[in-house]
């Protein structure tokens, strides 16, 4: 389902000094080399990164603090490997009129980006040279099929989704990297909700955590669920979530995981202007049962990931504003207005977000 400045400089509204810096004592354990690139008084905040484009990227894979990749509209790929001081456009040929919404990256050099639209706009392409030269790998041929969102467990096992054909969401499988793909059969998976879909808006709509378990996030039916399989897509059990759906263009919008039991999601309505109460959602038990954040963000947001070496620190974004949890989920708290699609961190506390008119930033601790 389709959602419907480029100067480096500090996004005004900056992280809060009160808010984040106390996650970055008590949580992270912000290693001694952060420190000593730490402006004294001054807090943790997003960098924004000359990007040289007006795209909207939704797509996003943080390789490590150096080292990104940006996917979005007009079949724009980005590359940085100097933290985003420089972003090479390593775009595949021809691909313009693709929009493409998720990429996985492994490292500098290997890459995996979903276009997503119907019919034969669904593709897969695949790089191993830093996008230098590029692959396609999976051209969809259904025309019932529009595929949302893809995810690796490692290297070479992975997944994309689908809405649903024939009332099923459909799965596509690869256990070599992304060289060649596969349906997988529909007999595990549970029927979807009239009006059901997943949401193409930042690469979250499929994630995974550890070798087998992946979870996918769903909107516009009746309520909005959470589907999960603990053997790599071959079977799924459904549970709703707490976050309003009943509208397509309300419902869980992103999924993140810090370990196969403990998971977040946000969402809401992604219109202008409406409102999105209850937009975000916990578990604690792999997705068996959510409960609704106590003080959740005040707005539709479509990204959201767990901080480095943190248990309780997140942060969740969407077009008015970055909202941080330092209760793993219970509550959340604004912390910047700037206007983001998607975020994604790195152990190696390289956190990154990107969203529409070119913007991408890292966090600067």
């Amino acid at each position: 389902m389709r959602p419907k400045g480029k100067s480096r400089r500090t996004v005004s509204a900056g992280l809060s000094g009160v808010a984040l810096a106390a996650v970055l004592g008590a949580a992270l354990s912000v290693p001694a080399q952060a420190d000593a690139r730490h402006d004294k008084g001054r807090a943790p905040h997003w960098e924004l990164k000359e990007t040289g484009t007006d795209v909207r990227f939704r797509g996003l894979a943080a390789v490590g603090r150096t080292t990104a990749w940006l996917a979005g509209s007009k079949g724009t790929v980005l590359r940085t490997t100097d933290g985003g001081r420089n972003w090479r456009n390593v775009s595949p040929p021809g691909a313009g009129e693709l929009e493409f919404r998720d990429v996985e990256a492994f490292d500098a050099r290997r890459a995996v980006v979903l276009a997503i639209g119907e019919g034969d706009a669904s593709r897969v392409l695949r790089t191993e040279d830093g996008g230098a030269t590029w692959e396609e790998t999976f051209r969809n041929t259904d025309p019932k099929a529009f595929y949302d969102c893809i995810t690796f467990f490692d290297p070479r096992h992975g997944l994309a989704m689908s809405d649903p054909v024939d009332g099923k969401y459909r799965i596509l499988s690869t256990r070599d990297g992304g060289r060649s793909w596969k349906v997988l059969p529909s007999t595990g998976m549970p029927d979807a909700q009239p009006g059901e879909a997943g949401f193409a808006a930042s690469g979250q709509c499929l994630v995974s955590s550890g070798p087998r378990d992946v979870w996918l996030a769903t909107g516009g039916g009746a309520t909005a669920r959470v589907l999960h399989s603990a053997d790599r897509g071959l079977h799924w059990t459904a549970a709703e979530s707490t976050i309003p759906a009943g509208d397509p263009a309300r419902g869980v919008f992103a999924l993140a995981f810090r370990d196969r039991a403990h998971g977040l999601a946000v969402g809401g309505d992604y219109r202008t202007g409406q409102a999105s109460p209850q937009a975000a959602a916990v578990t604690r038990d792999g997705g068996r049962t959510w409960r609704q954040s106590a003080t959740p963000p005040p707005a539709y947001r479509s990204g959201v990931a767990w901080l480095p070496r943190s248990r309780s620190a997140a942060l969740a974004v969407g077009p008015t504003g970055t909202d941080l949890t330092t209760d793993a989920g219970r509550t959340w708290r604004t912390v910047d207005t700037g206007s983001f699609d998607t975020v994604d961190c790195t152990p190696d506390f390289g956190c990154w977000a990107a969203g529409e008119k070119g913007r991408a930033a890292r966090l600067e601790w």
